[in-house]
């Protein structure tokens, strides 16, 4: 019987001891995960949110600059064909305002 007395002390030591140690592994947890939360705002990173906006942003301004590339490259392609045109308006309008003197 003392046996028995004595395991169950000992089974209940254990079970504090357990108790302890997982209580001690939850506040160095607290304590480890403040610090770097710390460490990381004094640092000044970016959070998951704010780099996700920046992605859409950035996926946003090279949808606009490959339009834009686009109209660069029609616009410079356009004043090949209207020096043609911009001559004889401009020879046209000379000769109808002589033509009316």
């Amino acid at each position: 019987m003392q046996q028995n007395r004595l395991f169950d002390d000992f089974a209940r030591l254990m079970t504090d001891a357990a108790g302890a140690a997982q209580g001690v592994r939850r506040e160095a947890e607290t304590m480890v995960k403040a610090q770097i939360e710390r460490m990381l705002r004094d640092m000044d990173v970016a959070t998951r949110e704010e780099v996700e906006v920046l992605r859409d942003l950035v996926a946003s301004l090279r949808a606009q600059n490959d339009a834009l590339t686009a109209r660069v490259a029609a616009l410079e392609a356009a004043p090949e064909a209207k020096p043609a045109k911009a001559s004889s308006k401009a020879g046209g309008g000379a000769s109808g305002g002589t033509a009316t003197a």
